[in-house]
C-alpha cells in the first residue's frame, strides 16, 4: 500500500500555499521510480526562496541528500550531496581557513538550491555568481540517467541547470572551489548617504571592495529620495583584529538566538511601523562613517540571527520583490521605483540595494545583469498586485528583469528568459503560470 505524502507547501514568504505531492529520498533508485511514476517534477531544498519557485504538482525533497563527500583541504575544494545546507559547509571548513566563494542572505539554503538560482552575494561585482566556482555536479535527467556536468563534460546541461530553477533535472551532489580566509571576521565600513545621489557615488567608489551592499529606505521623499546607509568589507586578517579576536580567529562566539514564536497579527506591520523602524536604522548609526570588525554571521546572515522571522509579516505571507536595471537606466529607473513605493503607502523595512559587475555570458539562465539591483520585502494584502505591475512596468520600461527564484506575481515578459530548460517532466507551478500568461 502506498503511503500518501500529500501535504500543504509553501517557501520562506508563505505565501502562496498550496497542497501538493512531497516525498523525500536517498536512493537513487526510489528517486528514478518518483520520477518514473511522476510527472510536473521540481526538486525543492530548504524552502528558502520566496513565491512560488520550487513548487509543482510532484515535489521532490532533497532533505535526505545531505551527506559530505569529500573535502580538499589544500586546494579547498568541497563535494557534497545536492541536500546540504551552506549552514552545514561553514561548520566544517570555517574553521579549517576557508569560506563560501559565494553567499545569498542566508546560509539556510541547499547547495542544489545555490545552483539552480545560481546565488549571487555582496561581491557580484568583484567575483560573480555561486556558479563561477561550481566544478561539476550529477545531474538526474527525465528518464532517470545520471549525467556528470561539467565546463568539459555535458556542457548544455550543466550552463542550462545553472540558474535554471530545476527545469533541467534533479541535481544529486555537486563539486565547488572555495576561498582562503585568514580570520572569521570581516573589517566593515558602514557609511551613511542622504540619497540616491550620494549612494550611487559611494557605490563607484567602492567598486575595489570585495563586497558591498546598501540598506536603503524606501519611504523618503524628495530630496532625501534613496537615502541608506552602505556597508562595505574585506575579510580581515589576523594581524588586523584587536587581541581578544586575534587569540582564536577562525572562533565566533554566538548567543543564543530569539525567535519569533508565533505569526504577528496583521495590524502590527503598517506604513507608519515601516517609517519608524526605518528612521531608527538610520539615526542609529549617529556618525557618517563607522569602521569595526564583525564576525562573518553578522555581516552576511543578519536576518538568520532570528528564528522563524517569516511570521513578523502574519498568516497572510509576504513576497520579496527583486529586480535589475541596466546600470546605465540604474539612477533614473530606480528613482522612479522608490517614488512608486513611496506613494503606495507599501512600505518595506529590508530593502537592500547592491551593484551587479558583468556576468558571465555562458551563465545565460543566471539573473543578473550589470546594473543595479533592489529588492523589497512587501506584506500581502488587498494593493500589492497593483504595486507590482506597476514596479514591473517600470523595471520592463528600463530594460530590466526579475529574479525567479523571488517571483510569485510578476508579468511573464520579465520573467520568461530561461532557455534550453523546456521538459515535460520538470515543469514548476511557477514555469507553468509563466508559459500559460505569456
Amino acid at each position: 500500500m502506498k503511503q500518501n505524502f500529500v501535504k500543504k507547501v509553501t517557501n520562506w514568504g508563505n505565501f502562496p500555499v498550496v497542497t501538493k505531492k512531497i516525498k523525500a529520498e536517498d536512493s537513487l533508485t526510489k528517486i528514478k521510480e518518483f520520477l518514473s511514476e511522476n510527472n510536473e517534477v521540481i526538486a525543492r531544498g530548504n524552502g528558502r526562496c520566496y513565491g512560488d519557485a520550487s513548487l509543482a504538482e510532484n515535489i521532490f525533497s532533497t532533505k535526505r541528500l545531505n551527506k559530505f563527500i569529500a573535502f580538499d583541504r589544500i586546494n579547498g575544494i568541497i563535494e557534497c550531496e545536492s541536500g546540504v545546507l551552506l549552514s552545514e559547509i561553514l561548520e566544517v571548513t570555517v574553521k579549517q581557513g576557508y569560506f563560501l566563494s559565494v553567499t545569498p542572505g542566508t546560509k539556510y539554503i541547499t547547495v542544489g538550491g545555490a545552483i539552480a538560482s545560481d546565488v549571487h552575494g555582496k561581491n557580484h561585482h568583484s567575483e560573480g555568481c555561486f556558479s563561477e566556482h561550481v566544478l561539476s555536479f550529477q545531474l538526474m535527467v527525465e528518464n532517470g540517467d545520471v549525467l556528470h556536468c561539467s565546463k568539459e563534460e555535458n556542457t548544455d546541461r550543466f550552463w542550462a541547470t545553472i540558474g535554471g530553477m530545476g527545469l533541467t533535472g534533479i541535481i544529486l551532489s555537486a563539486k565547488f572551489k572555495l576561498k582562503n580566509i585568514e580570520t572569521a571576521y570581516i573589517r566593515q565600513e558602514r557609511i551613511k548617504a542622504e540619497n540616491l545621489d550620494e549612494i550611487f557615488k559611494l557605490f563607484d567608489e567602492s567598486e575595489g571592495w570585495t563586497y558591498n551592499v546598501a540598506w536603503i529606505d524606501c519611504l523618503q521623499r524628495g530630496k532625501s529620495i534613496g537615502r541608506s546607509i552602505l556597508m562595505r568589507g574585506e575579510h580581515a586578517f589576523r594581524q588586523q583584529l584587536p587581541a581578544s579576536l586575534a587569540e582564536n580567529p577562525l572562533h565566533i562566539k554566538r548567543s543564543a538566538q530569539p525567535t519569533v514564536p508565533f505569526f504577528l497579527p496583521g495590524f502590527v506591520l503598517n506604513n507608519l511601523t515601516v517609517k519608524l523602524f526605518n528612521l531608527l536604522y538610520f539615526t542609529k548609526q549617529n556618525k557618517k562613517k563607522v569602521e569595526n570588525y564583525v564576525d562573518y554571521e553578522s555581516f552576511f546572515y543578519p536576518l538568520d540571527i532570528v528564528n522563524e522571522w517569516n511570521r513578523i509579516y502574519g498568516k497572510s505571507g509576504f513576497i520579496q520583490y527583486q529586480m535589475v536595471i541596466p546600470k546605465e537606466n540604474g539612477r533614473e529607473g530606480m528613482q522612479k521605483i522608490l517614488k512608486t513605493i513611496a506613494n503606495s503607502g507599501n512600505g518595506s523595512f529590508l530593502a537592500v540595494l547592491k551593484l551587479f559587475g558583468k556576468n558571465n555570458p555562458e551563465a545565460y539562465n543566471s539573473f543578473p545583469l550589470e546594473g543595479y539591483t533592489l529588492a523589497l520585502d512587501f506584506k500581502v494584502n488587498a494593493k500589492l498586485s497593483s504595486l507590482v505591475k506597476e514596479l514591473d512596468d517600470i523595471v520592463e520600461e528600463y530594460g530590466g528583469r526579475i529574479y525567479l527564484s523571488k517571483d510569485s506575481m510578476s508579468k511573464p515578459s520579465l520573467t520568461n528568459y530561461l532557455k534550453n530548460v523546456n521538459s515535460p517532466k520538470f515543469v514548476s507551478l511557477q514555469h507553468k503560470r509563466i508559459i500559460n500568461n505569456s
